[in-house]
This record gives structure tokens, C-alpha cells and sequence, in this order.
């Protein structure tokens, strides 16, 4: 189910005041269904907060954010979205499939579930390639990896929208290109909604429909190819260092 504009996340008005900052001011956009959504922008612009609004997990969060047609962090959400953190979030203590069996088992308890869980962490892991590293401890995987296992705990329940905070920020180019053919497949065979962030401008290329923002503010919400255009510019990171000056121009002008 989607919202009644046909959008998977429709946000209005939203607004995240922690103390006395005003971290995000007044959001107002949409993420297309089963398209890959780029959130770009500096570290510091609100991105992490925003992706926490989405899945439910942001205090103080006023206006409106609809995720999949509910309120973000209705109950009936949780099987539906999935969510990575900008910390890979394993238990080292455990072996890779062990960590995927435990959260396979939370989302489909009871032995009924059993030959379900079995196949779906057996699928996770694939997508992930990590069948090869199943049964190494996660406290002895690399950093890519232990990144891959989040991933995988993340795709257990074949979500409609994936929520990934920075997720491909600071790993080897190869896994990168890797992890971004999984995420367009995801979108064109599953019909997934992806919502990725990122402060790596590069990236932005490799998206469907991009939100870039500063200082708690989207300054602009549009395909690649648009915000190029607009801008007279060859790359995402020129259009959006346009965008920048642009908006400080105006800035200081009302003063």
C-alpha cells in the first residue's frame, strides 16, 4: 500500500528540533515506490535524523511522514522496512548465519516458521554474497563484511523500503559497485524502495531521483539529470555546489 499520491514516503512540514536547534526545518518532499532514492548532502545536514524519522526511531519529530501509507513508525511498518545504520549492528560473539538464524527468528517466531527462516537467511546471505563466510564469526570479518551482515539481517524480510544510512560510504570500490547492482536489482525485480544516504557526491549518478540538503533544509529535489540541467552543470557535485551558492546569495540578500 501506498500513500494516496502514489508515493512510498510523503513528508510535509517535517520538522526535528533536539534542544535548542532546529535540526530539520519544515521537509516538504516525496520518495517514488520502487525507485532509488539518493539522500545527499555534508555530514551534519540532517540525513541520519531524516532516515530516523522515516523508520520511526525520531523524538520531537512534528508535521506529517507517511512511509507505505501508515504513520512513519506504525507497528504494522516494522516487517516492511527495512533499516541500516551507519554502524554495522552484529553481534561478533555470534557466526554470520547464527546472527542472520537469531533475527530471522524475531521476525518469524515459532516453529511453524521454521523452514521459512531457514530459506530466508539462506537467500539473504547470497544476496549479500557472504555464503562463503557463513560460518566465521562477525567479530573476526572486515569492516565491508560486517557491513554486508547488516545488509543481509536487513533484506530477511524482503522489505518494501530499505532504509540505508551511509551505508556504501568507505568501502572498496569493487564492493561498492557491487552492493549498487544489488540495490538496482532490488528496485527493478522486487519493486524495493530504497532510501540511501550518502556525503559521496559520486553516488548521487547511480540514483534514480536525488533530495540533496544543507543545514536541516532540502535545497532540492530531482533526477540527476534534471539538477544538471538546471544548474548548466556535467556533474551532481557542480549542480549541487551551484545550489550552495545560490541559496547563500538569497541568504544574504534578505538581510
Amino acid at each position: 500500500m501506498m500513500n494516496s499520491s502514489g508515493s512510498a514516503v510523503e513528508a510535509r512540514g517535517l520538522t526535528v528540533v533536539r534542544g535548542s536547534r532546529t535540526v530539520l526545518q519544515g521537509l516538504d518532499f516525496t520518495v517514488e515506490p520502487g525507485r532509488i532514492t539518493g539522500l545527499l548532502g555534508p555530514s551534519g545536514c540532517g540525513k541520519s535524523t531524516l532516515m530516523r524519522a522515516v523508520v520511526g526511531t525520531q523524538a520531537k519529530v512534528t508535521g506529517t511522514l507517511t512511509v507505505l501509507g501508515s504513520p512513519a513508525g506504525h507497528p504494522s511498518l516494522r516487517p516492511r522496512v527495512g533499516y541500516v545504520t551507519q554502524a554495522p549492528s552484529v553481534y561478533t560473539d555470534l557466526t554470520v548465519r547464527q546472527n542472520l538464524d537469531y533475527f530471522a527468528a524475531i521476525l518469524r517466531p515459532g516453529r511453524a516458521h521454521r523452514d521459512e527462516r531457514r530459506a530466508a537467511v539462506t537467500r539473504a546471505l547470497a544476496e549479500v554474497d557472504l555464503t562463503s563466510h557463513e560460518d566465521a564469526l562477525a567479530g573476526n570479518l572486515s569492516g565491508g563484511q560486517r557491513t554486508r551482515v547488516s545488509l543481509a539481517v536487513a533484506l530477511l524480510g524482503t522489505p518494501d523500503l530499505l532504509v540505508l544510512d551511509e551505508l556504501t560510504v568507505g568501502l572498496d570500490p569493487v564492493l561498492r559497485r557491487d552492493l549498487w547492482q544489488l540495490f538496482h536489482t532490488l528496485a527493478a525485480e522486487r519493486g524495493t524502495t530504497l532510501l540511501i544516504s550518502s556525503h559521496v557526491m559520486d553516488e548521487a549518478e547511480r540514483c534514480h531521483r536525488l533530495l540533496l540538503m544543507r543545514e536541516g533544509r532540502v535545497l532540492a529535489d530531482d533526477t540527476p539529470e534534471a539538477l544538471r540541467a538546471t544548474a548548466g552543470t556535467d556533474t551532481v557535485e557542480a549542480a549541487f555546489l551551484h545550489l550552495v551558492d545560490a541559496a547563500a546569495h538569497r541568504k544574504e540578500n534578505d538581510r
